[in-house]
This record gives structure tokens, sequence and C-alpha cells, in this order.
């Protein structure tokens, strides 16, 4: 299959588009969101130069799942998914931060604690813990949202109030939604025998009301460890069993890149791009319990746009 790395719709009503990393978001009418992901792939804030078939519809098929599960506790913006890699939803107005969640010391953390900080966004951090424990209770560790070529930045609660970007009426609301969404996702991973051990969410506001937009608990967004073997592996100082996007940033640091000026991204293989593709789809089965069903990958550019174009004409006529 050919992966698919650039869309260039033009739909109906459209205002403007933002392309992301990972997608491509299509504002209708400042009413809807068409958001296309594709199978491009960041890691280190640098979108890598090949992109992983599948990974687009593992993405979006996974999000659509978990925005479902956790509706109850907060809306959000999905509206319809029209197709194996578009979500349709509400069109609203970002916050500015991304709600990062960690149950374990694990990735930047770890990272982090192990330079010899005991800090991380201002959140203290204990002593004596060793790689990929769990947190006493998970901590909220938020970071700035870096347009496309920046790179997120840590910052914490504190700095968020005192700069305004939120206000504390609504920060209080984005840390009580992140951690009942976070426990619900714990909830519904270990029934798959498997533990989230982080993710982030991103939050936003239309008519004065908070939506989780963006997408969540996907292997872009979160790391998953194999909850049997966890505790051996732990006590015995070995890596996790995981399922996550870790392993690429591993291989690019294996190969000398963590995203460093000056450095350069190594070559993807088509060995290596088949391994991360069958990587997300394994994700996908293990954390959802169902099988992957390919789509139809012959001209998909074609089906994404006649798909989106059917659902906008019936929307509009329900709506006259």
């Amino acid at each position: 299959m050919e992966a698919i790395v650039k869309t260039d719709f033009k739909f109906p009503n459209q205002v403007d588009v933002y392309k992301g990393k990972v997608r491509d978001v299509y504002n209708i009418n400042n009413d809807l969101l068409v958001m296309s992901v594709s199978d491009r792939i960041s890691a280190f804030d640098v979108v890598l130069p090949k992109g992983i078939p599948y990974k687009g519809q593992v993405l979006n098929q996974l999000a659509a799942k978990f925005l479902k599960a956790t509706e109850d506790i907060v809306p959000n913006w999905s509206i319809a998914v029209p197709d194996a890699n578009i979500t349709v939803g509400h069109f609203c107005e970002p916050f500015k931060v991304e709600m990062v969640i960690r149950g374990y010391l694990t990735g930047h953390a770890w990272r982090t604690y192990k330079s010899g900080d005991r800090e991380l966004c201002g959140v203290p951090l204990p002593e004596g813990m060793k790689e990929h424990q769990k947190f006493p209770e998970p901590i909220i560790t938020p970071s700035t949202k870096a347009e496309m070529g920046a790179h997120d930045e840590d910052i914490s609660r504190e700095e968020i109030l005192k700069k305004g970007i939120v206000s504390e009426e609504d920060y209080l609301l984005l840390e009580q939604f992140t951690k009942a969404v976070f426990k619900r996702g714990t909830e519904i991973a270990a029934e798959q025998g498997l533990i989230l051990v982080d993710t982030k969410y991103e939050f936003g506001k239309k008519d004065g009301k908070i939506y989780l937009i963006d997408e969540i608990h996907t292997p872009d967004s979160s790391r998953y460890f194999y909850a049997d073997g966890y505790e051996e592996r732990l006590a015995k100082n070995e890596p996790q069993k995981q399922l996550s996007k870790e392993f690429v940033r591993e291989w690019l640091m294996e190969n000398g890149f963590q995203g460093k000026e000056g450095q350069k991204i190594p070559e993807m293989t088509e060995e290596f791009v088949n391994s991360v593709s069958e990587r997300y789809i394994e994700l996908y089965e293990k954390v959802s319990g169902e099988k992957f069903v390919k789509s139809n990958s012959e001209n998909a550019l074609e089906r994404m746009e006649r798909n989106v174009i059917s659902f906008l004409k019936e929307s509009t006529i329900r709506k006259e």
C-alpha cells in the first residue's frame, strides 16, 4: 500500500486548512472540522520522511472508539467517522496547552529524572524511583502546543495561570477531565491486559462549552505496557514490553537522531517501515480487542474525498 502522506482537498464551504504533523484539518464554514489522519509519523517533533501504511486508519478508528467510550465524562468534538481515515466534528477554539498525564516514570519523565531533576512542570518527583515505576498518583505535566516544526515545551500549572494562557476556572476543569478520562482509559486498557502508562489530551471551546478534541488513547498520544510480566521486569530492571511509538524514538536515538540541529534522520528502509506498520496494527488489535480490517488502499485520496463530500451534503440536507 502507498502511505497517505499528503492531502490537498477542496471541500464545499471550506474556509481554510491546518496542516499538522500527522493530521490535516479542514475548516468548513467555521462550524465543522474535517480531520484527515495521514500516515505521516513524527518523533522528537520532526515529521519523518516516509509514511507508515495504515497508521492513519489505526489512529482514526482507535480515537473514535475511545471518544465514544468517554463521552459521558466530557463532551467531545466528534460527530461522525465517514471514512476510515477521517473524522468530522465540531469546530472548537483549542486551548493552547496539551494536558499530559503520567501514571509511570517513563519516557520524557524518566529522562528528566535520570538527569537529576526532581521536578517536572512544577510537580515534585519522589526520590528513589526507578524507570517504569508507578507514581503514587498520576501526575499532570502540561506542555505548550507548538506549531508544526516547533517543539512542544513543558510548562507548569503556575505559569499557565500567570501568563493567562487558560483561565483558572477552565484549567481546573481541564485537570478534572484529564484525570477522569485517564482513569477510564486505564480501566479499558486493563480489560485488554494492558497498562495505560501516560497520554495527552487536547481540549477546546465552542459556545462557551469545553470539548475534548483531536484524538485520545492512540499510540501517537499514549504509551501502553503489557500488564503480564510488568512486576517481574520492573524488579529485574528490564525494559518493559510496550505498545507505543517509543520504539521509533529509541530506533532514532540508536541511530544518532534526537531532532537536534545538524542531526540527520537515518534511512527508513522498507523493512523498518513495514515493521512499524505491523506494530501499529498490533496495538490496534490489542487495545481494541477487535480484528483490524485494512481499508481499500486503491485510490485512497479519492475515496476519502468522496466520503466526506457525501457526508457534508447529507448534513446540509438534514439542517435544511
